[in-house]
């Protein structure tokens, strides 16, 4: 049973149908991949759940059509994992997707290391909010860009430097700190600002992008491993993530919270852009 569920930008894409290519698509279509609420059922065979567990869970399907903007839905088990004990469903159903993200493109593509210095575009956004965290639990130096109404809040989170987008070139502006480029980029901004960011990172690093395709001809001109990241359900990577949010490593997310009825709203607003953390959609009345 739903208590929460959030909007992600796949949602409205969906909604415009540019996605059909990438995965099918089912009528009726319920969007939606983030939850948190309670289990009212198992399977048979399912034991690391029971009935009343309080979860929270990335539900991506093979066929786009039963998502989470409802009051109930099905999950995989080993694609959930207990909700972490400090934060409230609202909190909880605002780190599935953005939270899976964030650790698959760092740690699992870019493999960011210790030492390392890493630039992660749109800083103060749900999935870019979550990276600086992570990097910095990874004890990495970290660059951001972010408008500067939002740089006390990339700051708050660890970032170590922050770049306004708005009215400095992020090339000119990483480079005066890191003449040589960084580690690792984490476009979460994709077009122009993935196309300058060849230009920031060091031979050898690593360009990885949740939004657009990499140009791997030009991944091996600049000597760089390209890669692009689509995020895929992990329960074993929830429990992690839960396990630094518990230990205080990671922070609740700034969210703004909107009736399931206002999901139409939600979408538009999230489609505009500069969102500052999640917006999260009540179920439960």
């Amino acid at each position: 049973q739903i208590a929460y569920t959030a909007v992600n930008p796949v949602d409205w894409k969906i909604r415009e149908g540019w996605l059909k290519k990438m995965m099918p698509h089912e009528f009726p279509l319920i969007p939606g991949w983030d939850a948190a609420g309670t289990i009212t059922a198992v399977g048979k065979e399912v034991r690391s759940f029971t009935v009343g567990d309080e979860v929270y869970a990335y539900c991506r399907k093979p066929t786009v059509q039963w998502g989470t903007y409802a009051e109930y839905v099905c999950f995989d088990a080993e694609h959930v994992a207990l909700k972490p004990k400090k934060f409230n469903f609202a909190q909880a159903a605002a780190i599935p997707l953005v939270g899976l993200t964030a650790w698959q493109s760092l740690f699992d593509a870019a493999k960011l290391q210790k030492g390392e210095t890493v630039l992660i575009h749109a800083g103060a956004g749900g999935v870019g909010s979550l990276a600086i965290e992570f990097a910095k639990y990874a004890e990495a130096t970290v660059f951001t860009t972010a408008s500067k109404k939002n740089h006390d809040y990339v700051k708050k989170l660890g970032a170590d430097f922050a770049i306004d987008y708005h009215a400095e070139d992020f090339v000119e502006a990483l480079k005066a700190q890191e003449p040589n480029g960084v580690d690792v980029v984490f476009d979460c901004a994709g077009y122009e600002t993935l196309d300058h960011s060849f230009d920031v990172v060091k031979t050898g690093g690593r360009l990885i992008s949740i939004v657009n395709f990499i140009d791997q001809e030009k991944c091996e001109k600049y000597g760089i491993h390209g890669e692009f990241v689509l995020v895929r359900p992990d329960g074993e990577q929830l429990k992690k993530i839960a396990e630094l949010i518990d230990q205080g490593i990671v922070t609740a997310p700034h969210i703004e919270e909107m009736p399931l009825t206002d999901f139409a709203k939600a979408l538009e607003k999230n489609r505009e852009g500069h969102t500052k953390g999640k917006i999260v959609l009540r179920v439960i009345q």
